[in-house]
């Protein structure tokens, strides 16, 4: 999760400089952005190799296009519309397998991440894949990335007010999902046998 939103003061300074080519102003954007990008990507792609190749790509488009930023560039939307509008790209040419296909995907995401171990952790993560894309994106970028609303709008290219009602349908589907979490019985991890 990134911290806590820049002022507007801050992130207009750190366009102007990018908009320069200030490479140190990059380097700022990279640090800020990075691991919260790469955990929307891993989340959104299920597999890290192909989250990783993602990342790649989407921060060499954010260097060649930083100097063609308007001044009023909010950064966080601009950074997840590109995470975004590029994995969509992959999922045409279908580079991607459906969003879930690795387990060990969401293991050791950043150093925020919560415990591989954490039942509970282990269940929201898998309720998280099992939601249709479109509700698991806005969730991601308001419930784990901390975009505002409008921000995550304009990530997803809708209005806010239709950001809004996706949101509450995603956060009722997660309940929902959650709910068959809890009344499922617990899984026997890969390579062990449950004891009879």
């Amino acid at each position: 999760m990134m911290a806590g939103p820049p002022d507007a003061n801050a992130n207009a300074a750190l366009v102007d400089r990018l908009r320069r080519g200030d490479r140190a102003a990059f380097r700022e954007l990279y640090a800020r952005f990075a691991q919260a990008s790469f955990g929307y990507l891993v989340r959104l792609a299920g597999r890290r190799d192909a989250a990783e190749d993602l990342h790649q790509e989407i921060w060499l488009s954010i260097a060649r296009h930083a100097a063609r930023l308007t001044p009023d560039t909010d950064l966080a939307a601009w950074i997840f519309t590109v995470a975004r509008n590029r994995f969509v790209s992959s999922r045409r040419r279908a580079d991607l397998a459906a969003p879930g296909s690795d387990p060990g995907a969401l293991a050791g995401l950043a150093s925020g991440a919560p415990p591989a171990d954490d039942p509970g952790c282990r269940d929201l993560e898998r309720a998280l894949a099992s939601l249709p894309e479109m509700h698991r994106e806005v969730l991601l970028l308001v419930g784990v990335e901390g975009l505002e609303i409008g921000q995550a709008a304009a990530v997803l290219a809708i209005r806010p007010d239709a950001a809004r009602q996706r949101l509450a349908r995603a956060r009722a589907a997660l309940a929902e999902a959650l709910g068959d979490a809890e009344a499922a019985p617990e899984t026997v991890p890969v390579g062990r046998k449950a004891s009879s």
